[in-house]
């Protein structure tokens, strides 16, 4: 009796290899193409009507799957489990995965893969959300990890020590964490992908348990739809961007670790793919798209301009300095020097601004780095090319804070304190600029349309500005006030440019 049970045991267990065989081969033949040659006495008809020696077909199955093991990553695993796969295919998967309990952390991968792909497609919708019990009367157990304990029943499954029964007892305030991001930047910042990744290395072993694999099947699905949503949203807006960008003939969006960042680059970007790739190999590729989205965010209003509707073929100016722009290009028309008659500002391209934008971030980087390393005795006179720019002391805290990627007020204001900063001091350098270049037509005329184009983004950072400083007001007088202040410095700066093109050679 005792042997015909071993029998049965080793039948259904060498079922359950033959399923997982089955599974690796329709992967490999999707990947390569072609099926893989099946080992003799391996194939799916031997397999069928084995009578011979179980145990030696059982090992040599095992050693056939390693070799299958090594060939297949979890991103190809991650795109092989489908919404078709049949469960039972994932379970036998799971209780193969379990019962080798390798420590690789590849073959950790895979085992929370599977366990999230079977919390994710119950067999009955919703049966996840229903209240657990106690297997002792006592101790509430999920749902989902009870269906795991019943499909690992006849597997040795590893103990669940103290310290890892804590471990696990992290995981609630981490879902918590996830839920309440709205912002796929400060998904990213927030570092819970490596500090998640920390914890299951840690449990060592343990992470093959029912309650393990239970607590971060549920902790990847939360995270995962939490991810999903807000990278969806960032990417819409990012090639939203792109397409304004492109149709008003522009072609470089931003630079992002000093590489430029095209309107081809977005269009190539696919968002299915990048979700369906493992988070561990495309995490990269996740971290350059949130520090692009974070570069269009700290554009100023000229970005808003861009997605407009009404926004043809020029960038629309309006307000003091949109007006002063106009006179200016107007003046520089009729009162350039004689050398320089021909100069015809043409009207604002979206190309114009962006290799504008270049120059402010690179000012901006600059002013920054100088605030942050020099006393804080002569921090405020920051040293420029031709001359000393002086600072405010709430516009050297700007530069010196370390919140600016928040999503507050006072990062707003800060964020709007540097923008004004930058343009003036870019402002001052072509006006420098363009006082040095009076007997070089083509340099007068480079220089003067520089001063054109950053009078068109001081209108819209002005205006930016004025909305800042009137949410500000309510909560912090101070920082309104000082807006203010450096907004009256920008259009005293924009006052000297319009005269400075007006009057060149008059």
């Amino acid at each position: 009796m005792r042997e015909r049970f071993l029998a049965e045991d080793l039948k259904f267990e060498l079922s359950i290899l033959a399923t997982v065989q089955g599974f690796y081969q329709k992967l490999m033949r999707d990947s390569l193409g072609g099926d893989v040659p099946v080992p003799s006495g391996l194939d799916e008809l031997s397999l069928r009507h084995s009578e011979g020696d179980l145990p030696e077909t059982l090992s040599r199955m095992y050693r056939w799957l390693h070799v299958l093991d090594m060939a297949i990553t979890p991103a190809m695993m991650r795109q092989a489990l489908t919404p078709d796969t049949d469960s039972e295919v994932a379970e036998a998967l799971l209780r193969y995965f379990v019962r080798r309990r390798e420590p690789s952390e590849v073959n950790r991968d895979k085992t929370d893969l599977i366990s999230t792909f079977l919390y994710r497609h119950p067999r009955v919708a919703g049966q996840w959300q229903q209240h657990g019990y106690g297997l002792d009367g006592s101790l509430p157990l999920s749902p989902f990890e009870i269906a795991l304990i019943e499909i690992l029943a006849d597997t040795d499954v590893p103990s669940l020590p103290e310290e890892h029964v804590q471990l696990l007892r992290n995981f609630d305030p981490l879902r918590e964490e996830i839920a309440r991001y709205r912002d796929f930047n400060a998904l990213m910042d927030s570092g819970i992908v490596s500090r998640v990744r920390e914890l299951k290395r840690w449990l060592d072993s343990s992470f093959y348990h029912p309650g393990v694999l239970a607590t971060v099947a549920a902790h990847n699905a939360a995270f995962g739809a939490r991810f999903d949503l807000l990278f969806t949203k960032a990417l819409a807006e990012i090639k939203q961007f792109a397409q304004a960008l492109d149709e008003m003939g522009g072609s470089i969006l931003s630079t992002v670790d000093g590489v430029e960042v095209t309107v081809e680059h977005v269009a190539a970007i696919e968002q299915k793919e990048m979700l369906r790739a493992d988070y561990g190999s495309a995490l990269e590729k996740f971290r350059r798209v949130s520090k692009l989205k974070k570069e269009l965010d700290r554009r100023p209003p000229i970005r808003k301009s861009l997605l407009a509707p009404s926004a043809g073929n020029a960038i629309q100016s309006s307000g003091q300095a949109a007006a002063a722009a106009k006179t200016a290009r107007a003046a520089a028309a009729a009162k350039a020097p004689v050398a320089v008659q021909v100069f015809q500002p043409p009207a604002i391209t979206a190309q114009q601004i962006s290799v504008e934008e270049g120059k402010l971030r690179r000012v901006e980087e600059s002013i920054r780095v100088f605030v942050r390393v020099a006393d804080p005795k002569y921090r405020q006179v920051v040293p420029m090319r031709f001359f000393n720019l002086t600072l405010t002391a709430s516009e050297a805290e700007a530069y010196n804070a370390g919140f600016l990627e928040e999503k507050s007020t006072r990062a707003d204001v800060a964020r709007t304190l540097i923008r004004l900063v930058s343009c003036v001091a870019r402002i001052n350098t072509e006006l420098e600029e363009l006082k040095r270049s009076q007997s070089m037509s083509s340099l007068w005329k480079l220089h003067a349309d520089a001063l054109v184009v950053l009078l068109d983004i001081a209108s819209t950072t002005a205006e930016e500005a004025g909305s800042v400083a009137k949410m500000a007001e309510s909560s912090d007088a101070a920082s309104a006030k000082a807006i203010h202040e450096t907004v009256q410095k920008l259009r005293d700066r924009s006052d000297l440019a319009v005269k400075a093109l007006a009057q060149t050679g008059s």
